[in-house]
């Protein structure tokens, strides 16, 4: 590895892992081996090409993984791109169980990290769905439709705010948890707020 190139927060927090210890250092390894550059960012490391997040390395309980921002429109040859769930759109994860495991796919990994690198240089977009292409909670829904004031408050926040509330209400499994999420957050929408705004 080209020492220069290391990063002294990446260093941190892979000694400070109980976990995955050994994996992120060969992980790290194999893309250092590239031109993207390490950094550190929402406490992962974060490889980046001309400042553009290309891929990050993420620990979990069960594995660890990879995860491509742009995974959606790589090419996945050996069919192990993973997306978390039926919401995220453009990135995907490679995930891996154990040490071994990663030292018995190495050239696979450099192989999906050269193709996330392929893809950042080419400027290529990951197709975003619009907000009318997402599903719409009936418990919003109707709420909507009993509150015309309601209705064109939500309608006038941002896409991204209107699909975050869709998505966290929807996430509920029972309708009483969707109906307290609707009504926690009614305040919020009529006045122009995202989920996370003060």
């Amino acid at each position: 590895m080209n020492e220069s190139i290391k990063n002294d927060k990446v260093d941190a927090f892979i000694e400070r892992l109980d976990q995955w210890q050994d994996a992120f250092k060969v992980l790290r390894n194999i893309i250092n081996q590239t031109e993207l550059t390490e950094d550190y960012k929402w406490m992962h490391p974060c490889y980046t090409l001309d400042n553009k997040n290309v891929v990050i390395i993420q620990d979990f309980k069960h594995y660890c993984a990879l995860l491509f921002e742009k995974g959606a429109i790589m090419k996945d040859p050996y069919h192990t791109l993973i997306q978390q769930t039926k919401n995220v759109q453009a990135a995907r994860q490679l995930r891996f169980e154990s040490l071994d495991e990663i030292e018995q796919r190495k050239d696979e990994i450099a192989w999906y990290v050269e193709e996330a690198i392929r893809v950042e240089k080419s400027g290529e977009k990951v197709p975003m769905k619009t907000t009318e292409e997402f599903d719409m909670p009936e418990e919003l829904k109707n709420k909507l439709e009993a509150s015309s004031e309601l209705k064109e408050a939500f309608n006038n926040l941002t896409p991204g705010r209107q699909r975050q509330y869709m998505y966290y209400i929807g996430q509920a499994k029972r309708a009483s948890t969707r109906e307290n999420r609707v009504e926690k957050y009614i305040n919020h929408i009529l006045e122009g707020k995202g989920m996370n705004d003060k």
